[in-house]
């Protein structure tokens, strides 16, 4: 009993010591306390969903591809949105590119052989360094962008051809026709437009390349003038996609010129162009009017004729006068007709800047969200002296190109403008929807591969950051006042 009541004593005291230390333990820190580590998430990756071509109006970025990150996410901010909507669709796609004049020609055969093949290539071909024309227009006969004004039935003052014996594209054949088959080798798919500055001066109404009217009495060997150049040019291997009757048919001021109303412009496609081309089972397109913005009227008169209508595939627009608007003018009038953008000249004088934000705004967003099929610039190529043209023709029209010696060429702002547009959507490219959002003005396409591509321009003077939005998802992006971006993404 006196063992086991010391023992009692002993396991009371060791337990009353146990109690006395946790009890300090707990009421400091003398022991650290668990703590288990913090959860991390992973890093957020953003891969790069979009490419990104910038050119500057102060020449720093000259369709430069961006070495950024462009992910999509879905993390929302407070930038204003260019939401594209590949589900809405507009008018199919037929190309962009310039004017191939027969001064063009000429200074391009100035470069040595490998020198022009590597332009040809870089213009016309498919390639990283190309910018992919896809469509060209040429003169039937010469334009006031040609060293001398000439036609193909050239006859002595008093002579006439009414066979059309004496017809020959020999004057060509050497140089605008040469350098097509070189280009056709390159891209056989290009679409060609052709238009006469003026018809021959026996069938016009005054002795004079500048201005005059066409006889009616000639209205009908004229119409088989074009069939003639048409089924001449296929057999040389060049098809002529589309013709229109009259190059800028209210101005007869320019050297080579002629004017035609859209009385006669009616009267010579229902009775005579569009009956010879049935007649030749000739397809080529005919395209009305090819003149300013101003007179949407003169296209929709020539469409309102119930014997033209059947004849014409649509209507062709410049715009050195009126909106651009009055290609939505004419289309939502006929809209089972197309629309065309077909010429805009930068001049020698202008600043790269200014016709970079101009012709981005009007000629390759306005034309393409105003139903046009095509966008073309004016001038391809050029010398230094801004030559050749004819006496009297257009001596401040600077081309995309300039060659300034056997070995060597410049790029002009014409050349940007068309290749933010002509890189990156083919011929068959669809447009797709996009808003306008303030001062970022653009547009939009789905490509035949699929990919889809946003033009920006920013026409404002301060640097703007915005969101590109597509299926709920955007990517976040930047432009300074005056620049332009093309975005491209899968």
């Amino acid at each position: 009993m006196k063992l086991n009541f010391k023992n009692s004593i002993k396991i009371l005291f060791f337990a009353m010591a146990v109690f006395a230390q946790v009890k300090c333990s707990s009421s400091n820190d003398a022991v650290d306390p668990v703590v288990n580590p913090p959860v991390v998430n992973p890093p957020v990756v953003v891969t790069n969903d979009v490419d990104f071509w910038l050119t500057k109006g102060d020449l720093s970025a000259l369709l430069t591809k961006q070495t950024g990150t462009l992910g999509f996410v879905t993390t929302t901010n407070s930038y204003a949105n260019i939401e594209v909507n590949a589900a809405q669709k507009y008018q199919t796609v037929d190309g962009f590119g310039y004017t191939l004049t027969g001064g063009s020609a000429d200074v391009i055969y100035k470069l040595t052989a490998a020198k022009r093949t590597a332009l040809l290539q870089e213009l016309f071909g498919s390639g990283e360094t190309s910018i992919g024309i896809s469509y060209i227009r040429i003169s039937i006969g010469a334009s006031d962008l040609n060293a001398s004004p000439f036609t193909y039935d050239d006859l002595p003052a008093g002579s006439t051809d009414l066979d059309l014996a004496k017809f020959s594209l020999e004057k060509d054949k050497t140089g605008v026709i040469a350098l097509l088959k070189e280009i056709l080798a390159i891209n056989p798919k290009i679409l060609i437009l052709a238009t006469p500055w003026s018809a021959p001066l026996w069938m016009k109404d005054k002795d004079s390349f500048v201005g005059g009217r066409l006889q009616t009495q000639y209205y009908d060997v004229y119409a088989k003038y074009f069939v003639k150049y048409i089924q001449q040019m296929k057999a040389e291997g060049i098809v002529i996609d589309a013709v229109t009757p009259q190059n800028e048919p209210l101005h007869g001021g320019n050297n080579p010129s002629m004017e035609m109303s859209a009385l006669e412009q009616t009267n010579f496609i229902k009775n005579n162009l569009g009956p010879a081309f049935k007649a030749a089972n000739i397809t080529t397109k005919i395209i009305a009017y090819d003149h300013n913005c101003d007179k949407p009227e003169y296209p929709k008169a020539i469409l309102a004729d119930p014997a033209a209508n059947p004849f014409v595939d649509g209507s062709a627009f410049h715009l050195y006068a009126g909106d651009i608007s009055a290609l939505s003018n004419v289309y939502n009038a006929y809209p089972d007709k197309n629309i065309y953008f077909t010429e805009q000249w930068t001049s020698s004088t202008g600043e790269f800047g200014g016709d970079l934000k101009w012709h981005l705004k009007n000629v390759i967003i306005g034309s393409m969200r105003n139903w046009s099929r095509n966008a073309l610039e004016w001038n391809l190529a050029n010398n230094g002296s801004f030559e050749p043209h004819t006496t009297g023709g257009c001596s401040t029209c600077k081309g995309a190109i300039t060659v300034t010696s056997s070995e060597a060429f410049q790029r002009n702002v014409a050349y940007y403008i068309i290749a933010h547009a002509s890189k990156f959507v083919p011929a068959g490219s669809v447009r797709i929807a996009s808003n306008i959002s303030g001062n970022l003005q653009n547009v939009a396409f789905i490509t035949p591969s699929g990919s889809k591509v946003l033009i920006v321009e920013n026409d404002g003077q301060a640097a703007e950051i915005f969101n590109i939005k597509f299926n709920d998802k955007w990517v976040t992006t930047s432009l300074q006042g005056g620049s332009v971006g093309t975005y491209t993404w899968k």
